[in-house]
This record gives structure tokens, sequence and C-alpha cells, in this order.
């Protein structure tokens, strides 16, 4: 079944208990996070704007993404707008999670192997 994704005028004019429903319906179907989550920061943004109604905008939909999917370049790249959404533990966990680091033992390896020459340097036979 094709959903018809929502229009700027929708996500700025419909009320907030339409645009829940038709967000969080669009994901189910969907399962797209990278517009799902575009269209709760256009909805964070209307909330600035002066729609307070919108504070914490899917709440749930918004936590359930970022913990329990992978995370998506478009994630990465909207995931400090959302900082508000989680308790301050969650969010050091949420961004070990989302930005990965290497581990010691990678780092270790890489960082000896910028170290060492690119070739052994031939034998040479002269006295």
């Amino acid at each position: 079944m094709y959903v018809q994704p929502l229009s700027f005028r929708q996500l700025f004019n419909l009320k907030p208990k339409t645009l829940e429903t038709r967000i969080t319906n669009f994901y189910q179907s969907t399962q797209n996070s990278n517009i799902t989550i575009q269209y709760i920061l256009a909805i964070k943004a209307r909330n600035q704007l002066g729609a307070a109604e919108f504070k914490y905008f899917l709440k749930d939909l918004v936590r359930d993404l970022f913990m329990n999917t992978k995370a998506t370049r478009s994630m990465k790249r909207y995931f400090h707008y959302f900082e508000d959404y989680f308790m301050a533990p969650e969010w050091i966990n949420l961004s070990s999670k989302v930005f990965p680091k290497r581990s010691f033992g990678e780092t270790i390896v890489s960082t000896v192997r910028s170290l060492l020459p690119f070739g052994r340097p031939e034998e040479t036979n002269e006295p």
C-alpha cells in the first residue's frame, strides 16, 4: 500500500492529534526512519515558532527509533536535536550507540601501523 508523504503545509497546519496519527501510520507502513525523523524535526521547529502543544511530540516514537533501530546517516545528522527526549544516562549510552568508537585494540593497531614504514628496506650486500 502506498502512503503519501506529508507536505510542508500539512506539517505546519494540521492539529497535533491528526499529525500524530499520520506520522505514526506513515512510519508503521513504510518503516522509513529517515523521513519520520525529518517530520518530527519539522514539528519541533513548529514548536519553536510558538505552537507549545507540540513539545515532546511523538516522544515514544522518537525514543523507539533511536534506541531500537540501526543508526542511519539521517539519524546521526539530527541526533542532537532530540537530546531533551532522553534522560542523561540514556543519552550517554545512545551517543555511544549512534557514534560508536573503535575499540582500544583497533586504536593501538592503527597507531602502530601508521608509525611503521610502508615497505621493508631491501638489504644491500655492500661492504
